[in-house]
């Protein structure tokens, strides 16, 4: 058995066995152990930082010397690193006394909690180079990163090129080996992120997590998150010399946080679709440059809807799925007819696909429905990305009979409502007649009377005079 496998092996054995002893002593402290990590050394220097493809990369070992862990119980029994006859030719041996590794638990623990850790360290250039400094020692980036909403940790490290006591060099690297074969380095800038991938609901609130730990005698000098979407990108803040700026409505970085506790976490209120992106925390100091990479995915939950088109036979079923986001959807019919089970059923279509100017979809899904003689249980299930458990949405379809007799019913109560309306309106018909001939009848009097002059009124002393009618002056 190889001695990298069997050292996995054997630490998985004691962090599960330990799970099912007494916890001992040193539960809930701090102890300092040998964090081993299997990497790959990137032998070209093409890809600085990033991960390069598997024609330029040889195994190698990444040891982290004596890092604090939490010991909960499972770290009784647990040795310190030693080299191994079949170990990969590159064993990088780093030391952590002048940085803090936040997440060495979950490097630890990785093997045996079933995630992937992905590690890979490659040559790292400085950012103002110094000609002096260049040749006295070398310097290393090593990206760790672990599944499974894992943590993601940068660490530069520098060796030193100086030989001591005729030590020897390593054959490729050209750098000094200890006795035991290693190259020794230190570990001066890391930067983590608690999380690789976050998903956070539209119009909510997220925090994007980012810390740093650096040697001393290095100064801070900017902080800036940019954000990188569809082939675009854009600055959302930026941090510099003691002054914070946000490009991005609303966000916001705590600066006291960032030279107390070594926080660089952003803040991002009223999340929208336009938010969704790799996010790209990148730390700057007086030497090294590291950043760390969080993709935001924006969700919105649907609202489902199901609905009778008509109440012709056969009848047709509208589901109707709203605001939902991001796209991919799926729509399940079902029908179930009574004390029988419920079976899927095909043949549903689908309406064109609508955005609204929040950036959510609505679409539609029809079905032509088959009651049976006895009626059936039709349900429309909606899956989506932004659900723990689908959406469902039923109606009861009754069969072909009962269907038309409730339609002929209600065409029946119509149909004779409009009868009674109309005998009502032929009823009020003659009263109405009547009393508009009165009035014309009067008000054909009243003119008459009006219109005889007074004179005519004293040529005919039969004709009575009208006190209504203006006298003559």
């Amino acid at each position: 058995m190889r001695a990298e496998a069997a050292r996995c092996l054997l630490l998985c054995l004691a962090l599960c066995g330990a799970a099912e002893a007494e916890p001992g002593a040193a539960e809930g402290q701090w102890r300092a152990v040998d964090v081993v990590l299997s990497c790959f050394l990137a032998v070209e220097d093409r890809h600085r930082g990033a991960f390069a493809g598997t024609a330029n990369r040889e195994k190698a070992l990444l040891v982290l010397r004596q890092v604090p862990v939490l010991d909960d119980g499972s770290l009784e029994g647990f040795t310190d690193f030693t080299v191994a006859q079949d170990d990969p030719p590159v064993i990088f041996e780093a030391s952590v006394d002048q940085v803090q590794i936040p997440q060495a638990g979950d490097l630890l623990h990785a093997d045996c909690s079933g995630r992937d850790l992905t590690c890979e360290i490659s040559h790292y250039h400085l950012q103002a180079r110094q000609e002096a400094s260049v040749e006295k020692a070398a310097w290393f980036i090593s990206n760790v990163q672990v599944s499974g909403g894992g943590p993601s940790v940068s660490m530069v490290m520098k060796a030193l090129r100086d030989a001591e006591n005729g030590a020897a060099l390593h054959p490729t690297l050209k750098l000094p080996l200890s006795s035991q074969g290693t190259v020794r380095t230190t570990v001066e800038f890391q930067a983590t992120t608690r999380t690789q991938s976050l998903n956070a609901l539209l119009g909510s609130s997220v925090s994007l997590h980012c810390s740093f730990s650096m040697a001393a005698g290095l100064d801070l000098i900017s902080v800036e998150w940019r954000q990188q979407h569809k082939g675009s990108g854009q600055q959302v803040y930026i941090w510099t010399t003691g002054k914070g700026q946000a490009k991005r409505d609303g966000a916001t970085l705590e600066p006291e946080q960032l030279h107390v506790a070594r926080n660089a976490s952003l803040t991002l209120p009223g999340l929208t679709v336009k938010d969704e992106g790799v996010h790209i925390c990148q730390i700057t100091t007086s030497l090294y440059q590291v950043q760390q990479n969080i993709q935001l995915n924006i969700q919105a939950s649907p609202k489902v809807r199901l609905s009778l088109a008509n109440t012709a036979v056969p009848p047709t079923l509208i589901c109707s799925i709203a605001g939902y986001y991001p796209l991919n959807v799926a729509v399940t019919w079902t029908r179930e007819e009574p004390a029988g089970a419920a079976v899927q059923v095909s043949g549903a279509s689908f309406s064109s696909l609508r955005q609204s100017p929040a950036g959510t979809y609505t679409i539609s899904s029809s079905l032509t429905a088959d009651p049976g003689p006895a009626g059936a249980t039709y349900t429309c299930q909606v899956t989506h990305i932004s659900l723990e458990e689908p959406l469902v949405a039923s109606t009861w379809v009754a069969p072909a009979g009962e269907t038309t007799a409730s339609g002929f019913v209600f065409a029946s109560s119509l149909f004779l409502l409009a009868l009674l309306f109309l005998g009502f309106q032929r009823w009020q018909a003659p009263a109405r007649a009547g009393l508009l001939q009165v009035q014309t009848v009067e008000t054909t009097s009243r003119a008459t009377q009006i219109s005889h002059p007074r004179e005519d009124c004293r040529a005919n002393t039969h004709r009575p005079c009208w006190s209504n009618v203006t006298p003559e002056y």
